[in-house]
């Protein structure tokens, strides 16, 4: 009779126990890098500081297929995102998106286009240098010089823990001038680059690019050589999504 007439309790007791544990687990977030592969072929999506890019290549075949991104949010259940550039699909540059996903152990679906594409996560974009960057200065003839990007076309870097890619995009008139990236590390003041993709020239995809690198007020002073051979000097900072 006791046990019966305890067992009531008992239960109402884990559930709020159980309940209460389920609220305090870490929920996984979108930022950082994903990777799917089909075919040989690589797709990769970086979700850091409001702003996200996906980019689809060959990397054996040195084929670069797809590019786009631009601002994001996300709820718990769908992406909403503004398309700043699109290499396949010029006309939606400026358009409003939206697609559902799942995210759960590590693995994101998503669903566009009625196809659902599984990525697995490669890092939480958590790191020293992970973040949206634009350049915002270039030392010319040994002096520094502003770069003031106001206006519509901007050069930006999106950086998780392990993946970066570069555009140089226009998203008022909807011009595309160019993308590159892959995997890179930074260690030790040393930032080095290992090319995967390159819009412009195949050739340069296999390369690996040594740089200088460190944080100044938040700053991030870039220099070395360029993939031409270039002596370089740059200066990144964090671009504001809200403006």
């Amino acid at each position: 009779m006791y046990l019966k007439s305890f067992l009531p309790y008992f239960l109402l007791f884990w559930v709020m126990i159980s309940s209460t544990a389920f609220l305090h687990l870490p929920q996984q977030q979108l930022a950082g890098a994903w990777h799917s592969a089909t075919n040989g072929v690589d797709e990769i999506l970086i979700f850091q500081d409001g702003y996200f890019t996906q980019t689809v290549y060959d990397k054996t075949g040195k084929k670069f297929l797809r590019t786009y991104g631009g601002p994001y949010t996300s709820n718990k259940e769908t992406l909403s995102f503004t398309k700043e550039f699109d290499t396949q699909n010029k006309d939606e540059v400026g358009e409003s998106m939206q697609i559902p996903f799942v995210l759960y152990n590590q693995t994101l679906k998503l669903d566009a286009n009625g196809k659902q594409v599984n990525f697995k996560q490669l890092d939480a974009g958590a790191g020293g240098l992970s973040g949206a960057w634009k350049i915002t200065g270039r030392k010319q003839e040994g002096a520094m010089m502003q770069i003031h990007q106001t206006g519509p076309r901007k050069t930006l870097k999106i950086l998780s823990d392990s993946r970066f890619q570069w555009a140089a995009i226009n998203p008022a008139t909807k011009e595309f001038f160019g993308t590159g990236g892959g995997s890179y590390t930074f260690v030790d003041g040393k930032y080095t680059e290992h090319i995967e993709f390159f819009s412009r020239d195949s050739s340069r995809v296999g390369a690996s690019l040594m740089f200088n690198g460190q944080l100044i007020n938040g700053n991030w002073h870039h220099s070395g050589k360029s993939s031409k051979g270039d002596d370089i000097y740059e200066v990144w900072s964090r671009i504001n999504t809200e403006n």
